[in-house]
């Protein structure tokens, strides 16, 4: 059985969804998968809406564009109006329900997880860290590739200036991905 997920990470500049999508890459690569991805700069980047795309599978892949993405992580409103209803049926959508009302996902026609990121990153004491809360509550969410795995490679794409915020990287991805075991405890 072959191996494949597609994800639009998408939020507003300065929230860290480059990071997401450059960490979920390097950990599928780091993985020996196949994997592309494409970010977006532009003026998004000022505080409009950034996004990236990242595609992991155990075949080559055929094209880095996603049309209709299997997933989406929205860490802001706009981003989930945004991009939502390019999420096929039945497809994987977590939402930064600190920003994000969960009403607003098409809970019928795709699989919505809820996850107040920024509270739980304020939890751990900086806001900051909100990004790889969703991180680790993505990949709880789709068993893509294992969470050990993200945290092994958050050494590569972080600047080395920063690895002594490492274990703080670490204890969010690890709390993302509690909050969905313990809150979808058959969804993850």
């Amino acid at each position: 059985m072959s191996i494949y997920q597609d994800a639009i990470i998408a939020g507003f500049g300065g929230q860290g969804v480059m990071l997401m999508g450059t960490l979920l890459a390097v950990s599928a690569m780091e993985s020996d998968m196949e994997v592309t991805y494409i970010p977006v700069y532009g003026p998004e980047m000022r505080g409009g809406t950034a996004n990236c795309t990242v595609v992991i599978s155990d075949e080559e892949i055929g094209s880095p564009i996603i049309r209709r993405p299997l997933s989406l992580i929205a860490m802001n409103r706009p981003s989930l109006e945004k991009f939502q209803p390019l999420v096929r049926d039945n497809g994987v959508v977590l939402i930064n329900s600190s920003l994000v009302e969960p009403d607003l996902t098409d809970n019928g026609r795709i699989r919505a997880f809820s996850v107040p990121v920024n509270d739980i990153a304020a939890e751990l004491g900086n806001l900051r860290l909100a990004n790889m809360v969703a991180l680790g509550a993505y990949v709880r969410i789709t068993g893509i590739i294992a969470l050990e795995a993200v945290i092994k490679s958050l050494s590569r794409v972080i600047p080395e200036r920063y690895h002594h915020l490492l274990g703080h990287n670490t204890r969010a991805l690890e709390a993302g991905a509690a909050e969905i075991r313990d809150k979808y405890p058959s969804g993850g």
